[in-house]
C-alpha cells in the first residue's frame, strides 16, 4: 500500500514538473517575443524529463506519460491494474500543472494547447512515430538489464528534444495524452484532442512491441 502511493505521488508530481516547466517555456517564449526560441522550448521538455527521471526514476520509473505506460503495460512490463492507477496520477498531475501555471504566469493558456499544421492524418502519423521513438527507447534503456540505466535519463530526455526539434513546428510534439489533455480542459480547447490522445497511445504500443520483439528476453 505505501509503495502504491508512493509510485502514485511520484507520477503526480514528476507530470507536474513537466507540464509546469515545459509549458511555462512556451507561454514566456511567445510573452518575450521569441527568447527562448523554438530550439529553447525543445531543449525545456528535454530538459524536464531528463530531470524527472534523475528525482523519481527509482520510485516509479518516471513514466509521465499515459503512453509510455500503457506501452509498457502491453508488454508486460507494468501490470495493467497498476497502470490505471499510474494513468490517473499523470492526469491529475498534468492538470494541477496547468492550473498553477494560469495562476502563476500572465499569459494566455491557449497557447500551451497543442495544435498542427497541416491535416489531421499527418499530424496523427507524426504524433504516433514520435511517440513510438520515445517508448522504444524507454523499454530499452529502463526494462532491459543489458542496457546501461545511469544514461537513461540522459538518453530519454535527448529522445524528447529531438522529436520536439523536428515535430514542434508541425504538432507541438507532444507525445503525451497527459500533457494535452491538461491545457485542453483548463482553457476548454477540445478540436483537436483526440489526435493527441490517440496518436501517442498507439505510437506508445508499436514502440514498446517493437523494441520487445526485437530485445525482450522472455
Amino acid at each position: 500500500m505505501k509503495e502504491d502511493i508512493q509510485n502514485f505521488m511520484a507520477e503526480l508530481i514528476g507530470t507536474f514538473i513537466l507540464v509546469f516547466f515545459g509549458c511555462t517555456a512556451i507561454l514566456v517564449n511567445e510573452s518575450s517575443g521569441n527568447a527562448l526560441g523554438h530550439i529553447g522550448v525543445a531543449f525545456s521538455f528535454g530538459i524536464a524529463v531528463m530531470t524527472v527521471i534523475f528525482a523519481v526514476g527509482h520510485i516509479s520509473g518516471a513514466h509521465i506519460n499515459p503512453a509510455v505506460t500503457i506501452g509498457l503495460a502491453v508488454i508486460k512490463r507494468i501490470s495493467f491494474a497498476k497502470a490505471i492507477y499510474y494513468v490517473v496520477a499523470q492526469i491529475l498531475g498534468a492538470i494541477l500543472g496547468a492550473i498553477l501555471l494560469k495562476l502563476v504566469i500572465n499569459a494566455d493558456i491557449n497557447l500551451a494547447v497543442n495544435t498542427y499544421a497541416g491535416t489531421s492524418m499527418q499530424a496523427f502519423l507524426m504524433e504516433a512515430i514520435m511517440t513510438a521513438f520515445l517508448v522504444f527507447m524507454v523499454s530499452s534503456m529502463v526494462t532491459d538489464t543489458r542496457a546501461s540505466s545511469s544514461f537513461a535519463a540522459i538518453a530519454i530526455g535527448s529522445v524528447i528534444a529531438i522529436d520536439a526539434l523536428v515535430g514542434g513546428p508541425i504538432t507541438g510534439a507532444s507525445m503525451n495524452p497527459a500533457r494535452s489533455i491538461a491545457p485542453a480542459i483548463i482553457s476548454g480547447q477540445f478540436e483537436h484532442i483526440w489526435v493527441y490522445i490517440t496518436a501517442p497511445i498507439l505510437g506508445g504500443i508499436i514502440g514498446s512491441s517493437l523494441y520487445c520483439f526485437i530485445g525482450c528476453r522472455k
